[in-house]
């Protein structure tokens, strides 16, 4: 058990256990994971302007094929706590393996389906078999990268995967404008064939020799089989730390999702965008600043991290990451999305669109001055158990920014895009405001609950 005022203090253990895998190697790794990453974020980003497409072929209503929405959130909720838990015992690779053909035979069912039942139904194992793209990856990078480059590491995973992210819209509506909603789920099932044949012939178990449960059994049989509760993850959110991070990630996410998740009522509606492609392309300066941000905040925070292990000589206080995200929480995040209410209500015509989309650019800069951080602070504290926690993390804030984000657009229609966006960004100073708490009181907050914190580097 720490004590309140313990620091925790690197090793050369992990080091060791990393320097398994040449920098060549962990390149290729990272590629992959960052590959299989990206699927959940595709998958259900370029379904949302496909739903008037599939709504009329589907002889329903767009708040009906919407549902598959809501029911998508739930089954990445359920599904990254599934594969996260299991991974701890039968390793990520065979996860990852395990995970594909779920997404392939629910993408086929989706392209196949011919009511809203079936559509539904397959909606469910499709973003269930992909959704342990995240977590795992986070776990992969804990497993095989040192502590000082672990933040580099985990912003260019999630730049990977947030680029992707504001891709998929614009995809999915120029398939949807262009080609066919069948189609591209067909597409999707055949990247998740092609991604399990890349992990199956290259990618190698990272977990430590010997960790996982499977690795620990006297007697196994050839197909061993047991029973891992799910939900055990989201028992590690009872320590104070991991709940404020997880929290104020939540927050800083929510004003992302309020200038993306109305486009069409918002930019599309005030100037005049119609087409379904130009209104996915009005995703990209996020996705750019996304693809930008992450890389660059991953860098400083574990310059930062070294900084501040120079000046205790040699001790190592995880909550140091934290000081990085001040940048995005307190400046980038509520600046750029407070802007965007004001611009969109005040200044029209391509002026106004164009300080919108700057906007846009400069909040997904600022949210990855949050986001990967806390990730990278979440793999420090955890990296046992980070796909767990990862996961856990994710599924709880998925719940929040789903509550959120269903009242984005009653909010616009009741107090206007201004006041609902100077909403959001009073809630991401709050969220900031919580991370400063847990840089200062980190140390506490820890001992007050132990729930298997990383106090050696090599545990």
């Amino acid at each position: 058990m720490i004590s309140e005022e313990s620091p925790l203090l690197a090793s050369t253990g992990h080091e060791l256990i990393a320097d398994r895998f040449t920098p060549r190697k962990k390149r290729w790794i990272m590629y992959v994971v960052s590959f299989a990453g990206i699927l959940p974020m595709f998958v259900q980003a370029t379904f949302v302007p496909s739903i008037p497409q599939i709504a009329e072929d589907l002889n329903s209503t767009y708040a009906a094929v919407s549902l598959s929405i809501s029911l998508s959130i739930l089954a990445t909720a359920v599904g990254s706590l599934v594969w996260a838990a299991y991974s701890s015992f039968y390793g990520r690779r065979s996860m990852y393996l395990l995970g594909m053909p779920f997404l392939c035979a629910g993408s086929c069912g989706v392209a196949m389906s011919t009511s809203l039942r079936s559509l539904l139904f397959w909606r469910f194992v499709q973003t269930f078999g992909c959704s342990g793209g995240l977590p795992l990856g986070a776990g992969v990078i804990g497993d095989i990268y040192k502590l000082e480059e672990r933040g580099t590491a985990i912003g260019v995973y999630f730049g990977a995967t947030l680029f992707g992210l504001a891709f998929s819209p614009f995809i999915g509506g120029s398939a949807a404008q262009y080609w066919s909603w069948r189609n591209l789920q067909y597409s999707i099932g055949l990247w998740g064939l092609l991604e399990m044949l890349l992990i199956y012939l290259s990618f190698p178990e990272t977990s430590r020799p010997g960790a996982l449960g499977i690795d620990k059994l006297t007697r196994r049989r050839w197909i061993h089989l047991t029973w891992i509760n799910p939900l055990s993850s989201l028992w590690l959110l009872r320590s104070p730390n991991l709940f404020a991070v997880m929290l104020a990630q939540a927050l800083v996410l929510i004003s992302d999702y309020t200038l993306l998740v109305p486009m069409a009522y918002t930019i599309g509606a005030r100037y005049g965008i119609t087409n379904e492609a130009i209104i996915g392309a009005c995703f990209l300066p996020n996705g750019l600043g996304n693809f930008i941000g992450a890389p660059i905040s991953g860098r400083l925070s574990d310059i930062v991290v070294r900084r501040w292990r120079e000046k205790r000589k040699g001790l190592w206080f995880p909550e140091d990451r934290l000081r990085m995200t001040w940048i995005g929480g307190l400046i980038m995040v509520p600046l750029s999305v407070g802007a965007s209410g004001l611009i969109m209500t005040y200044v029209g015509g391509p002026i106004g669109l164009s300080l919108n989309l700057l906007c846009l650019f400069l909040n997904g800069v600022g949210v990855d001055f949050v986001f990967s951080p806390i990730a990278s602070y979440n793999v420090d504290v955890m990296h046992s158990q980070s796909a767990e926690l990862t996961a856990a993390s994710a599924a709880v804030r998925s719940i929040i920014i789903s509550i959120a984000t269903a009242l984005v657009i009653p909010s616009i229609e009741c107090v206007g895009v201004a006041w609902t966006y100077i909403i959001a960004a009073i809630l991401a100073l709050i969220g900031q405001g919580i991370i400063f708490l847990t840089i200062r009181y980190g140390d506490r907050m820890r001992a007050s609950v132990d729930v298997g914190f990383t106090i050696k580097e090599s545990d």
